[in-house]
């Protein structure tokens, strides 16, 4: 059950034009609320936004007095651009643990894939998940792939694959190629985790189905409200229905999405 709760802004740091980390005291929205990494808090940004701005949460930690959460995000508009004016000390109208996170209980061998801002959310995983894992993360440039976040897969996962648009960094090309390779080569995965644009994640459950390999999604889409009420963040599913990113994902078994609709 989602509480609403006053926390305080830790730290933040700007990785570039656009991005930043930003740091909570979370209470206890971790220890005691579940919170972690690829659900998301909404954050009230500003007494002039009427909604608020769904953040997903990239790590997770236990501390005293309060909880630490960070939040990675991308500066797109009058919302976010007031998150990323916050300062040490300041307090934020939260609201969370918001969204389902993947699912991870099947022993195994995971392949982790992030796109862009869809990287931050498999942080956790990346470290912290107790079967072996492989990530493949894609950026548009080799500028993007900050080694604050890049190193974090690097020095936890088996292998960790960079893939950019323009060739400035690891392949050049998307994601889905570098997940042809791998599961051409190795069949054990016991399922892949992406979080991405959705293109990205289409091209990516493509390639999963074609291998058999189960694949989970986490949903990029405009939320409102972010507890299921205001129906904006619908994804349409293959038997016809809707549901919804806030409430019923972001996660979703990429089989069930109807990705033409």
């Amino acid at each position: 059950m989602p509480i609403q709760q006053t926390c305080t802004v830790a730290s933040m740091t700007q990785l570039d034009g656009v991005t930043w980390w930003m740091t909570l005291e979370a209470g206890k929205l971790v220890s005691d609320h579940g919170l972690s990494g690829g659900q998301f808090l909404h954050i009230k940004c500003g007494d002039g936004q009427l909604l608020r701005r769904p953040i997903s949460v990239a790590i997770t930690g236990w501390d005293e007095p309060e909880d630490l959460v960070t939040l990675i995000f991308e500066v797109r508009g009058e919302g976010t651009k007031w998150l990323s004016q916050r300062k040490p000390g300041d307090t934020l109208d939260v609201l969370g643990p918001l969204g389902n996170r993947f699912d991870v209980s099947q022993p195994g061998r995971y392949l982790l894939v992030g796109g862009g801002i869809g990287v931050p959310p498999l942080i956790e995983y990346g470290e912290r998940l107790q079967w072996p894992r492989t990530a493949v993360l894609g950026f548009r440039t080799g500028s993007k792939a900050f080694p604050c976040i890049t190193s974090r897969f690097q020095d936890h996962c088996e292998q960790t694959f960079l893939c950019t648009d323009d060739g400035s960094l690891g392949r050049h090309g998307f994601v889905d190629a570098q997940v042809r390779d791998l599961l051409e080569k190795e069949k054990s995965f016991t399922a892949i985790l992406a979080c991405g644009p959705k293109p990205m994640l289409k091209s990516v459950a493509k390639v999963a189905s074609e291998f058999s390999v189960p694949c989970q999604v986490s949903m990029e889409e405009r939320m409102g409200c972010g507890i299921g009420a205001c129906l904006v963040c619908a994804v349409p599913m293959k038997d016809g229905t809707m549901k919804h990113a806030c409430k019923d994902g972001p996660v979703f078994d990429a089989e069930e999405v109807d990705w033409d609709a």
